[in-house]
């Protein structure tokens, strides 16, 4: 199914799963649309809630903090309380050419690159990737100085789970639903 009619410009794609009983749920996957509902919901409830939730997903795309220009202001906040105002990149952007990535960074010209598929992911997630391409920008390695710029940030260990579970499902086709 395609967004036809749809408030957002993704393509849809629907799940029905005779395990969901009242639950519907909306991911963005490689910029598709997934919206997971009941088997038992008749085409009209489909394309109700298809609406709903691609409507709501859109809206949550389009938040501020999710921009352009509201990533280099994430960044700024992000630096300023836990990297004591360093690592402050001259350029933050989405990318959609970052298959292998959750992030990139270049220390010689400050540039940040995240993948699109963060978007959707939880804030606490983003930021996470956010503070470590800032920490890229200061300590190029892995090191334990690298390290080190992290330890500030509360969600740093279950963020790298989450991404490392977000990437495992995806290599194996899992939906988590």
């Amino acid at each position: 199914m395609t967004a036809n009619n749809l408030p957002a410009p993704y393509p849809v794609e629907v799940r029905r799963s005779a395990r969901r009983r009242r639950t519907v749920s909306v991911d963005l996957r490689d910029g598709v649309a997934v919206v997971s509902i009941p088997a038992s919901f008749s085409a009209r409830q489909e394309k109700q809630w298809v609406e709903r939730m691609v409507a709501k997903l859109h809206a949550n795309s389009q938040r501020p903090a999710h921009s352009e220009s509201g990533l280099s202001d994430r960044a700024s906040e992000l630096s300023k309380q836990y990297l004591v105002g360093r690592g402050m990149p001259t350029s933050i952007r989405w990318v959609t050419n970052q298959n292998s990535r959750w992030g990139s960074a270049t220390p010689a010209s400050g540039a940040i690159r995240l993948s699109h598929k963060l978007q959707g992911m939880p804030d606490w997630v983003i930021d996470y990737v956010i503070l470590h391409e800032m920490a890229h920008l200061i300590e190029p390695t892995h090191n334990a100085t690298f390290w080190s710029l992290l330890k500030s940030y509360p969600h740093t260990e279950t963020a790298k789970a989450f991404l490392l579970g977000a990437a495992y499902a995806a290599d194996h086709g899992l939906s988590g639903r």
